[in-house]
């Protein structure tokens, strides 16, 4: 395999005169062999340094370095999350569009997995009017010119039940050896989203005057 020992000796006793080394000495390929397995460390090193000098090869605890060098600690890898959906978060929030409605809803839909809801009392498309989307169970809400720069968005928690809704070991009517059974891991928590991280997320691209009310479902 290119750059390995066996790689590096060939190319070390390759650039010998012929004439000085044309037969086999044990000794000679002791000495280049320890040579050739030093290049080769090398070279193995800075496939991987080349590696991790990029997000979208990088892993590990890399990644974290890299988040924490980007965002600091608004953006971190949360329990479980794996390296390919820790590295997608940085992307996206790399490149993620700020401070208007479309930036609030898209970054609540890459959190949770859910469409939110945003409600402008300001706003004549989210308010209606008098025969225009609006009326006693129709669409629309009540307008108020009292609430400049405000909004009132809706969030659903992500769907899934987790591991805590699984029995332990022979715990009942879900454990092993009770009539059912089920194996827990670490994937099944790899997309838990706290509230705070939600309120969070709402804070990061709203505009820095506005005020967001943020009420949470399930």
């Amino acid at each position: 395999m290119q750059g390995d020992a066996g790689d590096m000796l060939a190319r070390l006793k390759a650039v010998l005169p012929a004439r000085w080394h044309g037969e086999a000495n044990a000794t000679l390929d002791a000495v280049l062999a320890g040579l050739a397995d030093g290049w080769a460390w090398l070279h193995e090193l800075l496939a991987a340094v080349r590696a991790e000098a990029r997000i979208a090869t990088a892993s590990g605890a890399t990644l974290d370095l890299i988040a924490a060098d980007y965002f600091g600690q608004r953006i971190r890898r949360r329990r479980g999350q794996g390296d390919a959906a820790f590295r997608l978060a940085i992307l996206r929030e790399l490149l993620r569009e700020r401070a208007t409605r479309p930036a609030v809803l898209a970054v609540l839909r890459d959190l949770t997995g859910r469409d939110a809801a945003v409600f402008e009392p300001r706003r004549p498309a989210d308010t209606g009017g008098w025969g225009v989307a609006c009326g006693y169970g129709a669409a629309g809400g009540w307008g108020s010119l009292a609430l400049p720069y405000q909004c009132f968005v809706t969030v659903r928690r992500p769907l899934g039940s987790g591991i805590s809704r699984l029995n332990g070991w022979g715990g009942g009517s879900g454990g092993w050896g009770a009539g059912a059974a089920a194996w827990a891991s670490l994937a099944m928590i790899e997309g838990q989203v706290t509230d705070a991280d939600i309120h969070a997320a709402v804070a990061a691209v709203v505009p820095a005057a506005a005020v967001a009310w943020v009420r949470i479902e399930d």
